[in-house]
């Protein structure tokens, strides 16, 4: 989990975005570690010839590109040893040696090191400020002391460095040495990094990148050399590399010893189509029972994220892009994060869903719960909710992992579940993205935090009028979605041309069958004229709007949310219904279609009577009728004998 933290000044600031580090946790091998190198830390910096180059030839318009470009160099060139090291200034004759597990880098001279520090101080004196000269002169003056005292060279620079013992078999190797070292040499604390202020987002963005750089070096910059190992005397001070964990460690020993990863099974067999297409469910025709819709609640992340608060934490991963660019590309001004738990957000939903129905917990037959980023197994959160709810036993509670089909998957099975229990089922969707996504930036611009509950009893008439549900395709999209993903550091990581394909699948397969299911009320004609409003899952505006006009659809008869929620994944559909009451799209009982498609290329869509009346209130977060719970006291070894009757 990689959560926001709020600063001193009241903004939001995503810590993985900027610190650099990773999960060796995850890392199988040398190849895997130097791509996800490749990716973050190479493909998007430029070298040092490049930035020369641009500096000479008059390619910086002002100082914000040069200043972009320098910061994302010197990422690259530290991109392992602040991925897998600490540095540690020792005097030579203090080094261990012959400890396996501390290093020193062996370095090559600088190219034309002279020539590039030059021409960078030159093109950043002579060209115009972009934003705010104040603030880029603050940046310059901490990435500009990195940059001219590197020293080395960056190109070969090898992951895995040598032994003391093995560096000293080779005297010729040169090393940095310092004549002495200052322990408190000043260095800026994390507090002070995510503290970082400017009224500029980029500009803050930078700045944190500088302070992280600056601390990389926390010795005396201008008295480095590169030394041969043989000539360091000792009193010298080097700098000696120990793994930051115990994982780095790990892996360090897994590469040293040619360990080979464990390769995946045989390849996926290619994709076949279902014998016979599945019809959806007519719900009148299907079952006795009839579902009716008795509340839905929202619960929102008290956190507006802006698209400013994503550009001023910008990685430096990262092509540039600014807030608006983001609006343009998604739609999404701002998503909403929590504080709470993913839990405490279901908890608070389902309560006020019970409230607004009248209902009291005894009353309900069966909890189900629609989550793709719950990070709870044992028990699942539809069991862990129940016994909050004080629900001393259900006919079923249970999970259910459909991502953004969450709604039409739990609607589902909720009426199903009713024709067995004749009571209430209790239908919450829920998630909690803001700690699962890191520095991936396609999910950082799209995803927030929120949830919903429903109500759904047995009733006289029929609220849900149709409903389906898909899962599978290609492999490409199955996987077109995927948390944790060890390839992106186990963040939630988004790939937009698989999704896109999936998405383009189920539309047009859902309008499809919608153009021949009869209207219940009027079987002369398709349920498809009937739909009043269109409230699909909210997972990118732009993206939507251009494979539904592709379908035939106006904009008019689409409602969205996403602009102010983000995409909430199974949560999103029973927010934006809410919403769309909330805003008048929905002011009386209206028949709805709701489409939803994404991970594990699952699909579905639910028809349903929309009364604004079911819609609860929303206020404060409710901490419930009695507070917060006080925690549990820890499990000792008699409780445990006792639970096993001895």
């Amino acid at each position: 989990m990689k959560p926001f933290v709020m600063n001193r000044h009241g903004k939001l600031v995503f810590p993985a975005t900027v610190l650099a580090e990773l999960d060796f946790s995850v890392l199988e091998s040398l190849e895997q570690f130097t791509a996800v190198i490749g990716r973050d830390f190479e493909a998007k910096a430029p070298t040092g010839s490049t930035i020369l180059e641009r500096a000479e030839s008059g390619a910086y318009a002002s100082r914000f590109p040069l200043l972009r470009d320098l910061a994302q160099n010197l990422f690259w060139v530290n991109r392992y040893s602040m991925t897998m090291f600490d540095k540690r200034p020792t005097r030579f004759r203090d080094l261990p040696r012959r400890r396996d597990d501390v290093f020193l880098p062996v370095l090559t001279p600088w190219e034309d090191g002279d020539r590039k520090v030059a021409a960078v101080e030159r093109a950043y004196r002579d060209l115009p400020a972009t934003y705010d000269e104040a603030a880029e002169d603050r940046a310059f003056a901490l990435l500009f002391d990195v940059f001219r005292h590197k020293r080395h060279h960056a190109t070969e620079l090898p992951a895995i460095k040598p032994t003391v013992a093995e560096l000293l078999a080779r005297p010729d190797a040169l090393t940095w040495v310092l004549p002495a070292h200052d322990p408190d040499y000043p260095t800026f604390s994390l507090a002070e990094v995510l503290d970082a202020d400017e009224s500029v987002p980029e500009l803050e963005a930078l700045s944190r990148w500088a302070m992280v750089l600056h601390n990389q070096y926390p010795w005396e910059r201008a008295e480095t050399e590169l030394r041969p190992v043989g000539e360091i005397g000792p009193d010298d001070v080097v700098i000696a590399l120990h793994p930051r964990n115990r994982d780095v460690t790990a892996f360090i020993d897994r590469v040293r010893a040619g360990e080979v990863p464990v390769r995946s099974g045989p390849a996926p067999l290619p994709p076949a189509a279902p014998v016979a297409p599945y019809p959806p469910v007519r719900v009148r025709e299907t079952f006795a029972v009839a579902p009716v819709l008795e509340a839905l609640s929202v619960v929102r992340g008290e956190h507006v994220c802006t698209n400013d608060d994503v550009i001023r934490n910008s990685s430096f991963s990262w092509s540039p892009m600014s807030a608006a660019e983001i609006s343009a590309k998604t739609g999404i001004r701002e998503r909403r994060y929590s504080s709470r738990s993913l839990e405490q957000l279901a908890l608070e939903a389902a309560r006020a869903a019970l409230a607004h129905a009248g209902r009291e917990p005894a009353e309900i037959g069966a909890v189900l719960v629609a989550t793709c980023t719950s990070s709870r197994l044992i028990p699942s959160v539809a069991c862990w909710l129940s016994g909050q709810l004080g629900m001393l036993q259900t006919h079923v509670s249970a999970d259910i992992v459909a991502a953004c089909a969450g709604l039409p998957y739990g609607l589902s099975e909720a009426v199903r579940l009713l024709q067995e229990v004749r009571r209430p089922v209790l239908l919450v969707c829920v998630e909690k993205f803001s700690d699962k996504i890191g520095a991936v930036r396609t999910s950082r611009m799209i995803f927030g935090d929120g949830a919903a509950a429903l109500v759904v009893a047995p009733g006289e008439h029929t609220d849900v009028e149709l409903l389906q549900t898909y899962a599978s395709g290609p492999v490409s999209e199955v996987d077109s979605i995927i948390w944790p993903n060890p390839e992106f550091d186990n963040d939630i990581t988004v790939y937009g041309p698989e999704v896109k394909a999936l998405v383009q699948r189920y539309l047009d397969q859902m309008l499809g069958e919608l153009g021949e299911e009869p209207d219940p009320d009027d079987p002369a004609r398709p349920i498809l004229d009937s739909i009043e409003l269109i409230v699909p899952h909210q997972a990118n505006k732009t993206m939507i709007l251009g494979l539904a006009e592709k379908a035939g659809l106006t904009p008019d008869q689409l409602y969205f949310n996403i602009g102010t929620m983000g995409n909430v994944s199974a949560a999103s559909i029973p927010i934006a219904v809410a919403d769309a009451v909330r805003d008048g799209a929905i002011t009386r009982p209206t028949r709805i279609f709701a489409p939803g498609f994404g991970a594990g290329a699952v699909g579905g869509y639910a028809v349903l009577r929309v009364d604004p009346a079911i819609v609860a209130p929303e206020g404060a977060p409710d901490p419930g009728p009695t507070g917060p719970r006080a925690p549990s006291a820890p499990t000792t070894s008699d409780d445990v004998r006792a639970a096993f009757g001895e």
